[in-house]
C-alpha cells in the first residue's frame, strides 16, 4: 500500500502578523468638523465656502489660516530606494510612505499625505511636486536614489516657497550628528579634535558629512564603492565632487578599511562590512556608528570590544539613529512659524536639541534619546522654530 502523503501547510499572510496589521492601509481622513444638519452643510460646503474661496482668492494668504494647507506635509516616492529593499517601485513603496505619515502624526500631530509617483524621470518628479504643491505647507521627499534626490531637493527649494526635506539625507545627518556630540562629550573630546570615516557616499553618507562640517568636526574621509574620495580622483559625479572640496583635508587615498587606521569615528551607511581587525586599528576611546539595516557594517558586540561608543540604526540593540526623533519636530517647529524653508541652523538646532534630552543621562549606551522619549519633538520643535526666526526664514 502507498504511504498517504504528507499534508503540507498552506502559507497565509495572515501567519504573518505585519499583513493583518497593514490590511486596509494604515490611514484614513476624517473630518474636524461635524455636519448634523442642513445649516452646518451649507457652511462646510455651498454657499458658505464660496464666500472663503473667494476671499483667498483675493488674498492667497488666507489659505494658510483657512484650509489645511499651513499644516500638512506631503511625503513623495518614486520607490528607487525604499529602506534596504532598494528599487521595489510605487506601489511596493507605499506600506512605508504610510508609515512615515503614520509617524509624523504620532510624534507631533502632524498631518500628511503619502504620494507615489509613477516616474523616476527628475524633470517629471520636478514638475509634479511643483503642480501640487499649493495643497501642502512642506515637502517630505523619501527613498529616492542617489544621485538624482540631490538635485530634486535642490530645484524644489529653489522653486517653492513651502520647506523641502529629504529625510534620507537631512534625518539621518541631524540624528547622527546629536549622537555624535554626545559620544565626544561622554569620551571628553570637543568635536573639532576628532577625525571620522564615512562609508558611503550616497544619500545619507553625503549628508552626514556635510551637517557635521558644518558643526566643526576636526576632518572627515568619505568613500564610496570605488575607494576614499578626494580632490581629482577620476569619476566622481558633480555632488561628490563638491563633497571632495570640503572633505579629506588630509588627502588620503585607498580604502576605507586603510582610512580606520588612527580614525576616532567610523560611521557605516554603506551596507558593506567592516572587519573587527580594521576596528581594532581606530584609536584609543573609538566610536563606531554602524548603521546599515538590517546588518550593520560591523556587528555591535564585536565593534564594543574596541570602542567606547557604538550605535546602529537598529532598535534592538542600544543608541539607536532613528529619523523620527528628527523629522516630526522639524515640520512642526518650522509650521509653527510658517517657515518659508528649512535652513541649515534650523537642522543644526534641532540636533542640538536631540542631544539635549539626554542630559546628565549620557552613557556608552544612552547617547541618543530613545524614539518613544516623548519629550523629544517638543524640544525639536521649540528649537528650529527659534532658530528660523533668528535665521530669518518666518512669516509670523
Amino acid at each position: 500500500m502507498a504511504a498517504e502523503p504528507i499534508p503540507t501547510k498552506v502559507f497565509s499572510y495572515d501567519d504573518d502578523p505585519a499583513f493583518p496589521l497593514h490590511r486596509g492601509g494604515k490611514l484614513e481622513v476624517r473630518s474636524t468638523i461635524p455636519v448634523r444638519d442642513a445649516d452646518d452643510l451649507s457652511l462646510a460646503y455651498t454657499p458658505g465656502v464660496a464666500r472663503v474661496c473667494t476671499a483667498i482668492a483675493d488674498n492667497p494668504e488666507l489659505a494658510y489660516e483657512y484650509t489645511w494647507t499651513s499644516r500638512v506635509v506631503a511625503v513623495v516616492t518614486d520607490g528607487t530606494a525604499v529602506l534596504g529593499l532598494g528599487d521595489i517601485g510605487p506601489a511596493a513603496s507605499m506600506p512605508v510612505m504610510e508609515g512615515k505619515s503614520l509617524l509624523f502624526k504620532e510624534f507631533a500631530g502632524v498631518d500628511s499625505v503619502p504620494i507615489a509617483l509613477s516616474t523616476t524621470d527628475t524633470d517629471e518628479i520636478v514638475d509634479t511636486v511643483i503642480r501640487m504643491a499649493p495643497s501642502f505647507g512642506g515637502i517630505n521627499l523619501e527613498d529616492i536614489s542617489a544621485p538624482r534626490c540631490f538635485e530634486i531637493e535642490d530645484r524644489l527649494r529653489e522653486a517653492l516657497d513651502i520647506p523641502v526635506f529629504h529625510d534620507d539625507q537631512h534625518g539621518t545627518a541631524i540624528v547622527a550628528l546629536a549622537a555624535l556630540k554626545n559620544a565626544a562629550r561622554f569620551i571628553d573630546r570637543p568635536l573639532s579634535d576628532l577625525r571620522a570615516v564615512v562609508a558611503g557616499a550616497g544619500a545619507s553618507g553625503i549628508a552626514v558629512s556635510q551637517i557635521l562640517i558644518n558643526a566643526g568636526i576636526g576632518d572627515i574621509a568619505l568613500s564610496d564603492s570605488k575607494g576614499l574620495i578626494y580632490e581629482g580622483r577620476d569619476g566622481l559625479n558633480p555632488v561628490k565632487q563638491r563633497i571632495a572640496g570640503i572633505t579629506n583635508r588630509s588627502r588620503l587615498t585607498g580604502s576605507t578599511e586603510e582610512a580606520l587606521r588612527g580614525a576616532d569615528v567610523f560611521i557605516g551607511l554603506s551596507g558593506s562590512t567592516v572587519q573587527e581587525s580594521c576596528v581594532a586599528t581606530m584609536s584609543k576611546d573609538a566610536i563606531v556608528f554602524a548603521l546599515s539595516n538590517p546588518t550593520p557594517e560591523v556587528h555591535p558586540e564585536v565593534a564594543r570590544r574596541h570602542a567606547m561608543v557604538v550605535a546602529t540604526g537598529r532598535s534592538d540593540f542600544p543608541n539607536q539613529i532613528n529619523n523620527v526623533l528628527a523629522f516630526p519636530g522639524i515640520f512642526k517647529g518650522a509650521f509653527d512659524v510658517r517657515a518659508h524653508s528649512i535652513t541649515e541652523g534650523m537642522k543644526l538646532a534641532a540636533a542640538d536639541a536631540i542631544a539635549s534630552t539626554v542630559g546628565d543621562a549620557l552613557s556608552a549606551d544612552y547617547v541618543v534619546p530613545s524614539p518613544f522619549d516623548e519629550r523629544v519633538a517638543p524640544a525639536v520643535t521649540a528649537a528650529v522654530s527659534a532658530q528660523a526666526r533668528k535665521d530669518g526664514v518666518n512669516r509670523v
